[in-house]
């Protein structure tokens, strides 16, 4: 039901429960109840694995200066001249690797939709029609302002926004926040709202990664010699320069230490992902895998506590790249722990952070 428009003739409601408010003249545009929206944010997806979609997709993703902060007079002609003439294709042919082709989408996406069905859910059970669900992604589609947008039009006059990134980082938690409130400023009629801070020692996180850790011991006869906790990697400069990522990334991995029970050498922290010339954090996972098996551990695990969902950097660069460095160096046992995804300890853990975040909203 469309009640009531824009001058540009966008629907403002779309809600079938929409009423004229009390008190108001008959010919009153209609409003919806109503509502808390929480809208989960990802980094993001290409539509397909041909050029111009990952064209498009690495354009937008690498024209950001929070992730590339670069002066764009420097940047912007090896980006558009160098750069994006050549990687598509590689990166396109990466993505084609792991491309859900049953659904036509990127196993990010099919995994995000997986976790936002099964926390939406968990709210309908809880609070019933009084909160609203749904997810963009911070890079394609579908776009943080089409869904804002669409809560906004549903009745959600307060939004929750919760980016999936466990550990903050400039160049993913703050992008996503400042492409939400960038979204707002379109809006006539702007809904209350709230930012989901980094999640990286809640315990009930930590303890969803350690019971995925342990169940991938428990079903191994031949046990890891040591895990790999891989994290993706930023420039060393964002650390002096004041992000918190490094040290959120090292508290995480010693709590699941601890919640393992597990002595300081069983357990590393390592950095992926190294893109251009600055030096980034280290040790970088693709050179240490290879110098723990030169050193003698044969057998290890990787798991990307970072990731909440299996993507391009999980599913490609650590189970085929990262993995081929540790074999080619004289690993014989290589084992990826899948990220936490719609795991139910996982969407338990992320469902208790929505709720922690919402009080005052719905008590």
């Amino acid at each position: 039901m469309l009640d009531s428009k824009t001058p540009d003739g966008t629907a403002m409601f779309t809600s079938d429960r929409a009423v004229c408010p009390a008190h108001a003249p008959a010919d009153h545009p209609r409003i919806p109840p109503q509502k808390v929206g929480v809208l989960l944010a990802n980094l993001g997806t290409p539509d397909g694995y041909d050029y111009w979609s990952m064209r498009r997709y690495l354009n937008e993703f690498l024209s950001d200066r929070r992730v590339i902060d670069y002066s764009p007079w420097l940047w912007q002609p090896l980006l558009q001249l160098v750069i994006l003439t050549k990687r598509p294709f590689t990166s396109g042919a990466n993505y084609k690797t792991i491309w859900n082709h049953a659904k036509g989408e990127s196993p990010l996406a099919t995994i995000t939709k997986d976790q936002t069905a099964k926390i939406a859910e968990t709210m309908k059970a809880r609070h019933g029609d009084d909160v609203m669900v749904d997810y963009c992604m911070r890079y394609g589609n579908p776009s943080t302002a089409s869904k804002v947008r669409r809560m906004i039009q549903e009745g959600c006059q307060k939004i929750l926004f919760f980016p999936l990134y466990p550990q903050y980082a400039g160049a993913t938690s703050a992008t996503a926040n400042d492409e939400f409130f960038r979204s707002l400023r379109s809006e006539k009629w702007q809904p209350a709202v709230r930012t989901v801070p980094a999640y990286f020692d809640d315990p009930a996180y930590i303890e969803a990664l350690a019971q995925s850790v342990e169940r991938t011991w428990e079903a191994m006869d031949d046990k890891p010699d040591l895990l790999v906790t891989s994290y993706h990697g930023v420039p060393q400069r964002y650390l002096t320069e004041g992000d918190p990522y490094h040290c959120q990334c090292q508290k995480t991995t010693r709590l699941l230490k601890e919640r393992l029970g597990w002595a300081d050498d069983q357990i590393i922290t390592t950095f992926q992902s190294l893109f251009g010339p600055e030096e980034w954090l280290r040790p970088y996972t693709v050179e240490e895998v290879a110098r723990q098996a030169k050193a003698g551990k044969k057998k290890i695990a990787v798991i990307a506590p970072a990731f909440s969902a299996d993507c391009i950097e999980t599913l490609e660069e650590i189970n085929e790249e990262i993995r081929e460095s540790f074999e080619e160096a004289g690993g014989e046992q290589f084992t990826y722990i899948s990220c936490l995804n719609d795991d139910d300890a996982h969407i338990a853990a992320l469902t208790k952070v929505i709720d922690e975040n919402l009080k005052g909203w719905l008590d």
